[in-house]
């Protein structure tokens, strides 16, 4: 008998959830109904941020806060290249061009101590990625943004319920940015948030939402350029749902990472991404970097074999300088982001979802020491 398929990914939805959505279904207010301001304030008390602002994804909250910072075709933006191509990408949405700054090769978010080396008198903003549920390094970060009037926009999307020294994820900077994919910590099927303790900010966003609609304004009167990027009730139904169960989500992964760690503690072969003090981690994925012996070659041959095994793995991150828009917009090349590229060459993203049991992660890590 064939072991069964051990998926990468999938959402944590109950009873609770389902009833929530179809109560929305059987009432008149698809969008822009109450659960809307609903969810906004529920978040925003979890976050413990003054505003919350929903919106159909996390790339659409990082581009509105682009707009909102002012960033333009005369901007330039610091960001890390190892994360989702989206933190990147919402500056050139904005017109802006993106400084990468290289990342610290044990906690794997950016290299803080070398942003100030990549400010110019262009640089409008900073985003730092808290990347895979670890909060950036804001205690340099805050201080240099401070001195040089930058905008600091912290993208939170893989790290909704992390804490550092007891301040949440998404409220380290002017604002904060999460993502509700379904692989997410909380999801919504689609959909994000911006928080922040700035009215002024929130309300911008709301704005930019709803087709550049003022909050108190018409239906058909638009004093701004805006987007379509409103969350339906629908969608915040099942996030308000999702966010009454955080605590248990969040304790089951914190769980199944723990799991992975015990049986990964004596394997010398593979790196873990190094917590630093002081770090309450809420874990999004599971990802082991395999030391420098092993190339991209000897990783894609284990991914491939995992797989084959009926395990679900893949690479996180590819380097976003080296996609190939990037190369070719901006003439990036191999060698420019050297940690970022030794690091994204040699990472294995490990099946990581509330369903995984002990003998699943038993046989995940047997599977893995094996094949390397």
């Amino acid at each position: 008998m064939t072991d069964a398929f051990i998926p990468l990914a999938r959402p944590n939805i109950t009873d609770l959830e389902i009833n929530a959505v179809t109560a929305v279904l059987k009432s008149p207010n698809l969008s822009l109904g109450p659960k809307l301001p609903e969810f906004e304030q529920a978040f925003a008390t979890y976050c413990r941020t003054d505003h919350a602002v929903a919106c159909s994804s996390g790339t659409a909250a990082l581009h509105m806060l682009m707009i909102a910072a002012g960033v333009d075709a005369k901007s330039e933006v610091i960001t890390t290249p190892f994360s989702f191509i989206a933190s990147a990408n919402c500056i050139l949405l904005a017109g802006g061009k993106p400084v990468f700054v290289d990342v610290d090769p044990d906690t794997w978010n950016i290299d803080a101590a070398n942003i100030e080396a990549a400010i110019t008198p262009n640089t409008k903003a900073i985003i730092p990625v808290d990347v895979f549920g670890q909060i950036a390094d804001f205690d340099t970060i805050l201080p240099l943004a401070k001195q040089h009037g930058l905008f600091v926009i912290e993208d939170s999307c893989e790290a909704l319920g992390s804490k550092f020294n007891n301040t949440n994820a998404g409220a380290f900077g002017h604002a904060g940015v999460f993502g509700f994919y379904p692989n997410k910590q909380l999801t919504t099927g689609e959909g994000g948030m911006i928080v922040t303790d700035d009215k002024k900010i929130a309300d911008h966003c709301r704005s930019l939402r709803n087709q550049g609609r003022d909050v108190q304004g018409g239906w058909l009167a638009h004093p701004r350029l805006g987007f379509n990027y409103r969350l339906s009730d629908i969608n915040c139904a099942m996030g308000i749902a999702q966010l009454q169960r955080m605590a248990d989500i969040i304790s089951a992964r914190s769980q199944i990472e723990r799991m992975y760690r015990e049986r990964l503690a004596d394997e010398s072969r593979v790196h873990m991404q190094k917590v630093v003090a002081n770090m309450d981690m809420s874990w999004f994925v599971f990802v082991v970097r395999l030391n420098d012996s092993y190339n991209q070659q000897d990783r894609d041959r284990i991914l491939m074999e995992l797989t084959e095994c009926g395990i679900g793995c893949s690479n996180y991150f590819a380097p976003i300088h080296l996609q190939p828009f990037y190369v070719s917009e901006f003439g990036f090349k191999p060698g420019d982001f050297p940690i970022c590229e030794n690091l994204a060459a040699r990472t294995i993203a490990l099946p990581f979802h509330h369903e995984l049991t002990e003998n699943d992660v038993n046989r995940i890590c047997g599977s893995l020491k094996k094949l390397l």
